[in-house]
């Protein structure tokens, strides 16, 4: 479906060639397709293409497309009320925009009800905009030790979405802040002294980068990217960010 399958190879062989530069394995790489205002036809068409993953910004949009996502992991990757967590919870693999411990709260009880543990992200608001939700990089330590101390939810790592349009020396300095992050939480939550834990948690997972940056970002350590116009064209302006 027009060209589909050619873009999501070019953001392979991108990923690929980036990881490379700087000594990675491509394969700790997750490639995935954002799909927010795409038919039900043209997410097949990326899923049958070979992406990872594959994630949703709005939760009626989700509902609607249930049938779509079969056969890869489905995240949920935009802002999500507390209110409409019930909605996502269980229903997807892994929910990458937890910014705030109340919402963490809302999803682990919600897990605990339905028996099963909600794999989450923790979202960070690395360029310190008013506009974008997530957590302050001062309290990001502490906010993820309590997130992952609650009982149904299992942390997996951090995400975040840089300002847009920084200079590429400027976003890389955040992609960088980002990586220390995840390198110094991670030894933090699988430290069993500090966490309480009888085993290590999985903490496996830094989500950063989209269209504009992704080569950027693995090359700053990202084990995720979230694409959508490379893979799926230009969205209308109505839709918003394109991924």
């Amino acid at each position: 479906m027009d060209n589909i399958a050619d873009r999501v190879s070019a953001v392979r062989a991108k990923v690929a060639a980036a990881a490379l530069s700087v000594g990675r394995d491509p394969a700790e790489v997750t490639f995935l397709a954002a799909t927010k205002v795409q038919t039900v036809d043209r997410i097949r068409a990326a899923i049958v293409a070979g992406v990872d993953a594959v994630g949703e910004n709005r939760v009626q949009e989700m509902l609607d497309k249930m049938d779509a996502y079969r056969g890869v992991p489905l995240h949920f990757i935009g802002r999500l009320q507390r209110n409409k967590a019930k909605f996502v919870v269980g229903r997807v693999d892994l929910i990458q925009s937890i910014d705030s411990l109340q919402l963490a709260q809302t999803v682990s009880r919600l897990a605990q009800e339905r028996e099963l543990v909600q794999d989450v992200l923790v979202e960070v608001n690395i360029g310190g905009e008013l506009s974008k939700g997530g957590f302050e990089p001062e309290a990001l330590r502490e906010a993820a030790i309590q997130v992952a101390r609650l009982d149904a939810v299992c942390l997996r790592g951090l995400m975040c979405i840089p300002p847009y349009g920084l200079p590429e020396h400027e976003q890389e300095i955040l992609f960088l802040r980002m990586r220390d992050f995840f390198v110094d939480i991670r030894q933090s939550i699988c430290d069993n002294t500090i966490m309480g834990y009888s085993t290590p948690r999985s903490f496996d997972t830094l989500s950063m980068g989209m269209s504009d940056d992704f080569e950027l970002a693995v090359r700053c350590g990202s084990t995720l990217v979230r694409v959508g116009s490379a893979v799926f064209g230009l969205r209308p302006a109505a839709a918003g960010p394109a991924g």
